[in-house]
């Protein structure tokens, strides 16, 4: 940094002036502590910011009581002082002696923070005491194991492997999180700890040509960089010498026999075990570890920080150290997991005060009964009471008595809309304002802004009044931004295919899948696929040839109906599900007749408005949120009615595309219902809406129990007189006595949550209103005919960027594991749900818990609850009142709470798949490890499908899983016929997939009023052979999966748009093509080429090609009999077959020769005559 450059940002935020005599005259020396006394919790983040803005030291720490308070100043310090740098030290989230990791994102975080504060790039640092209490890796650790790259550097690859291997690095073949880093030729792929987004080097011989980051989705790269910083994997080292010291420090701390102990063969193993952060020490000579306050002092340890105690933190260091120690004492018995003595890995009370008492301090202590003394103010009791006459009279009472301003406080611009028509409706003159300066500004005695203030607080002249303080609390909605990834389409993608699983060849038939291997069969070495079919007969597809295998989706994969080869037994199978396919088809079309004869309305609407309306989104979208949207505008537009399901999974942004059709449908005039099953999702859907809208004249009403009768009755008159806008409701919305004046759209939500009957309700109104349905898990009937065309379907299948996939367990009910998972939970700040399913035990429940965890409030929620109880309960645990929520499946398709993020589930054998997974999705709304713990009476007593489900849902953990676990659904029951009631045999014998293709084709043929052709029921598979080597090397692409994958997606391709697509992204991700590459990228070239002549073989030698008609070629046979008669290079052999004759040593000339053919068949014969006389 050069000399003259300012060392830290100048903080020009306009603060509220402090009560005279609050901060001392001159901040206290070093060594010494200053008390200020009686500060409301709510005026912490702002004597903090003050504090930070007159400090003379180059950094501020605070230190607060737990999690969450560091948590809450972190976000209300960033308002308050946006142009500081401030940083949280996160805790690694796991109970002392954890056999758990912390999560990679969190080990990220910690060491970007310790190397800020090495290089002086901090202002304010904020830490819960307890994760300050934790030992530490040496300064000197962090310092010698980071390293940096920039462009032109010289790079030598063993040099770098050894180094990347020392700082913890791991060797993958893709890399998609921190700390990975893969190697391949001339490309390097890392994922530094504590960067965002990987890098990817290009070297030039020995040399870094250019730096990039790349997509971890996609693997394509995106921008360049000048240079990367790289620390270390993990808080210690794990290079060979570092394994063989903590070898030796284990022999010697621990007695007995360490090769019986699992933690001492797995680093032998070189594997670093769940929990190893619980050996720290080890690591290093002579206990040699530090302290987040040896990391203070930052390059110059002649200016010591600041530090702010929040509160006394005696009893929170007491308190942990109780937990500590019992933890000790529970797990020290373990033999295969010895434990370190709790003083080798924390700081006492003593040596913490101790250490820090080199520092000048602070403390804030908290307002005093005798209200005499305190600066600070609390705001008294001046909540809104609906039962009285005049609901805000207590905030009257306050307003009148306050001297000075009051700048009430709301969490959102929504919310800022609703709180400004309450007051207003109670008479004040309130005036809004953007920000806390314009209000510090303004004359108004009652401002109205947003902003993230927890709590308020009075001081002369001033009165800060939140919504904690105004209302009973709302969620609070964190914002995060969001990465673009696609999705391949499931049923075509062989990614997941394991040995031994079913798939569809369409020429002959269900085989199972052993893997790839090589053959040389004379043109040098290809790769094949290798099926197995009945009688253990074998078949080689070649990769080429991949179009023609699926994934077999249909029943059971375990008892897939295998074929014989050359049996017929696949003909006649295909030729019945070919007749089936056909009836259907002609039902189908019958449908979409009577679809497109009704006259839907088409929606107009003002386009800058809706990009005004969509920046209102605050995150980025996804690519197939994105195309949702623009699949559900365009149908809206398109005038016939629509009917589209939209399939993403819990938390992924569904309600985003119902938010936008609803603009669309009230920006063209038209009402929208919102139709939810609970009467939480729908007060929760109300607070979304209402958010949205808020800066636009639309009008949002609620029909559910949370409202009284009046409230119901006069939206029932705003909807029949068209005065309300948006409806939102529950089953309420579709009786009888309901009246629209102008109902253009209706949107339901959780689909499968409805009856039959209430679904026949909705159709009655699908003849002409738009329906928009939204669902996580579909099911399988719904996505059978989704998939098969009969309603318009879009999956949204990306996560949200940062979101982790939820960690989950499946155990026997046990008071250890419950008390351990509450209290994992609670001790990083979070809310846990206990799902009891039993209304009439829940309070035996709720004291076994008490007794389990004395540490938690636990509030009890469920559906025979009275309305105002369960609105207060539920308002109680998403302001984070009560920290565990013990209640019924109320809350299946409930809140969004990204503070909860733990949750156990009791009995959940008698839950369906469906039912677990959206439970399961309640939880992991952040970017905090999420846990879901299924617990069972006894796990030997189980159902043989209760296990299946049970372990479906543990198998997938991934994010996006909802949709693929429907359609593990339709594997495990059958899809059942489409129209019809009963079951399909014809889908179970040829697969779910080849029957939607077969379907397809049948509704093309019939709708250009062709009879299907049930002798050729499939696509003709075109057989082509260069003579040459067609594949991805392994030196190319080592992993098999990825192989698979890209083979299959090369088959899939179905223009030359795709495949150049497709060529861009291998050269991109894995180099320059080597020639068996481009042999088999040209394969593809020429088999889409022969598939539009309807040719069924192409064969390339050195001397001639041979080609091959199938039956339904659309060349016209005069110009082949014209090319025949005057080209001497070409000659008839057979009725179906001609051959092209010419020396074509190199495989470029062989397709130059095959395009040159291709296009010459495009003319009519007079064309030809023509040109063949110009060019003699």
């Amino acid at each position: 940094m050069p000399q003259d450059s300012p060392s830290r940002p100048e903080m020009n935020q306009r603060l509220p002036a402090l009560p005279h005599g609050v901060l001392p005259a001159r901040l206290p020396d070093v060594g010494h502590r200053h008390t200020i006394r009686g500060v409301a919790t709510g005026a912490q983040s702002l004597l903090i910011a003050e504090l930070a803005r007159q400090k003379t030291q180059p950094l501020l720490v605070v230190f607060t009581a737990d999690a969450l308070e560091r948590q809450r100043l972190f976000e209300e310090l960033q308002w308050l002082t946006p142009e500081a740098r401030i940083r949280q030290f996160p805790d690694w989230e796991t109970l002392p002696y954890d056999p758990f990791s912390p999560h990679h994102d969190l080990i990220s975080e910690r060491l970007a923070t310790l190397s800020a504060l090495q290089r002086g790039e901090c202002d304010i640092l904020l830490a819960s005491v307890q994760t300050a209490l934790h030992r530490l890796p040496p300064p000197a650790f962090l310092a010698a194991h980071s390293f940096s790259f920039t462009q032109k550097q010289a790079l030598d690859e063993p040099a770098l492997r050894a180094q990347l291997a020392l700082a913890g690095y791991q060797a993958v073949t893709n890399v998609i999180s921190q700390g990975e880093f893969s190697i391949r030729g001339g490309l390097i792929d890392l994922f530094p700890m504590g960067s965002m987004l990987p890098f990817r080097l290009d070297l030039f011989d020995k040399e870094i040509e250019s730096i990039k980051t790349f997509d971890v989705d996609t693997q394509r790269t995106l921008f360049p960089v000048p240079e990367i910083q790289l620390l270390p994997a993990r808080e210690f080292p794990t290079d060979d010498r570092s394994r063989t010291l903590f070898r030796q420090r284990f022999r010697e701390v621990f007695e007995g026999d360490p090769a019986k102990t699992g933690v001492y063969r797995d680093v032998s193993q070189g594997t670093l075990p769940a929990g190893i952060e619980y050996y720290l020490p080890l690591f290093f000579e002579d206990n040699e570890t530090a302290t987040l306050i040896d990391y203070l002092a930052g390059p110059s340890s002649e200016t010591p920080p600041l530090v702010v105690f929040t509160s006394e933190l005696s009893t929170p260091i007491q308190s942990f150290w109780q937990e500590v120690r019992s933890r000790y004492t529970f797990h020290q018995g373990e033999r295969e997991r010895p434990l370190l003595p709790p003083e080798s890995l924390f700081l006492n009370e003593e040596t913490f005060f101790k250490e820090i008492q080199h520092t000048p301090r602070i403390l804030l202590a908290p307002a005093e009964i005798d209200a005499e003394r305190n600066r600070f103010l609390d705001i008294p009791a001046i909540g809104l009471d609906r039962r009285r006459e005049d609901p805000l009279e207590a905030f009257r009472a306050f307003a009148q008595q306050q001297a000075g301003k009051i700048l009430v406080m709301a969490e959102t611009p929504g919310r800022r809309e609703s709180i400004l028509a309450l007051l207003q409706e109670g008479g004040f003159a309130v005036h809004p304002v953007e920000s806390l300066a314009a209000a510090l500004e303004a004359d108004d005695s009652l401002q109205l802004l947003t902003g993230p203030l927890h709590q308020g607080f009075a001081i002369p002249g001033l009165a800060i009044v939140t919504e904690t303080e105004l209302f009973a609390g709302t969620p609070r909605r964190k914002k995060q931004s969001r990465k673009k990834a696609s999705a391949d389409n499931w049923l075509r993608d062989l990614t997941e295919l394991r040995i031994g699983d079913p798939v569809v060849h369409e020429t002959h038939g269900v085989a199972r899948y052993q893997g790839l291997t090589h053959l040389d069969l004379g043109d040098g070495d290809t790769e094949f696929m290798v099926l197995e079919f009945a009688n253990e007969a074998k078949l080689y597809v070649p990769v080429a040839q991949m179009h023609l295998i699926s994934r077999y989706s249909g029943g059971d994969p375990d008892h897939a109906p295998i074929h014989t080869l050359g049996s017929g037994q696949w003909e006649k199978a295909k030729r019945k599900a070919a007749l089936q396919a056909r009836d259907t088809a002609a039902e189908l079309l019958a449908l979409y007749a009577a679809r497109a004869s009704r006259q839907g309305h088409a929606f107009h609407f003002d386009e800058s408005d809706y990009e005004r309306f969509a920046d209102g989104f605050g995150f980025e979208e996804t690519i197939d949120q994105a195309v949702a949207i623009d699949a559900v505008l365009s149908d809206m537009r398109s005038g016939q009615p629509m009917d589209r399901l939209v399939c993403g999974d819990v938390g992924f942004g569904k309600t985003e595309v119902a938010l936008r059709a609803a603009f669309a449908a009230v920006a063209g005039g038209k009402q929208v219902a919102v139709l939810c099953p609970t009467t939480l999702l729908c007060e929760q859907h109300a607070e979304n809406f209402r958010n949205r809208f808020a800066e636009w004249p639309v009008k949002v009403v609620e029909l559910s129990r949370f409202r009284s009768a009046k409230e119901s009755q006069v939206a029932l008159d705003e909807m029949a007189d068209g005065r309300a806008d948006i409806v939102i409701g529950t089953h309420r919305l579709i009786q009888n006595d309901i009246k629209f004046s102008r109902l253009g759209l209706l949107i339901i939500d959780e689909e499968h949550r409805f009856g039959v009957k209430q679904k026949e309700q909705l159709k009655a109104l699908r003849a002409e209103v738009d329906v928009l349905t939204l669902t996580a898990t579909p099911i399988p009937r719904t996505l059978a005919m989704s998939l098969e065309g009969l309603r318009d379907f879009s999956v949204i299948a990306t996560a949200p960027q940062k979101r982790l996939a939820i960690k989950t367990f499946v155990h026997n009910l046990s008071d250890g594991i419950i008390r351990e998972a509450i209290l994992r939970e609670l001790n990083r700040g979070g809310q846990v749900y206990f799902l009891h399913n039993e209304v009439d035990t829940i309070e035996n429940m709720r004291e076994r818990l008490i007794k389990l965890v004395p540490e938690a409030s636990i509030v009890i929620g469920h559906g025979q609850m009275n309305e105002r109880e369960l609105e207060r309960v539920m308002r109680d645990f998403t302001q984070q009142r009560a920290n565990v929520l013990l209640c019924t499946t109320i809350i299946e398709t409930g809140i969004d709470n990204p503070h909860a993020n733990t949750i156990l589930i009791n009995r959940a054998d008698k839950f369906g798949l469906a039912q677990l997974h959206q439970l399961r999705g309640r939880v992991g709304r952040s970017h905090h490890q999420a846990y879901a713990y299924l617990m069972v009476q006894e796990m030997k007593g189980l159902t043989k499908a209760a296990k299946q489900r049970l372990e479906a849902i543990q198998m997938m953990e991934e994010l996006g899983s909802g949709f693929y676990l429907a359609m593990h659904d339709l594997e495990i029951r059958g899809a059942g016929e489409v129209l019809g009631d009963s079951q399909s045999g014809e889908i179970q014998e040829v697969g779910f997939a080849l029957f939607t293709e077969m379907l397809n084709r049948a509704v093309k043929a019939m709708k250009a009023g062709e009879t299907p052709d049930l002798s050729q029921p499939l696509g003709i598979g075109t057989e082509i052979n260069l003579h040459v080597p067609a594949l991805l090397p392994d030196a190319y692409c080592p992993d098999v999966h990825e192989r698979l994958n890209l083979y299959k997606r090369l088959a899939n391709s179905d223009d030359a748009d795709e495949l150049t697509l497709m060529q861009e992204e291998l050269i991109d991700r894995f180099g320059s093509l080597p020639p068996q590459a481009e042999s088999l990228m040209a394969t593809h070239q020429v088999r889409l080429q022969a598939k539009h002549w309807g040719m069924t073989k192409v064969d390339m030698s050195q001397d001639q090609i041979v080609i091959q008609f199938g039956p339904q070629t659309p060349a016209d046979p005069m110009t082949m009999l014209w090319l025949i008669q005057n080209r001497r290079d070409l000659k008839l052999a057979g009725q179906d077959r001609i051959i092209l004759s010419r020396h074509m040593p190199t495989l470029s000339l062989r397709i130059q020769a095959f395009r040159e053919l291709c296009s010459a068949l495009e003319k009519p014969p007079a064309a030809l005559a023509k040109a063949s006389s110009k060019s003699k």
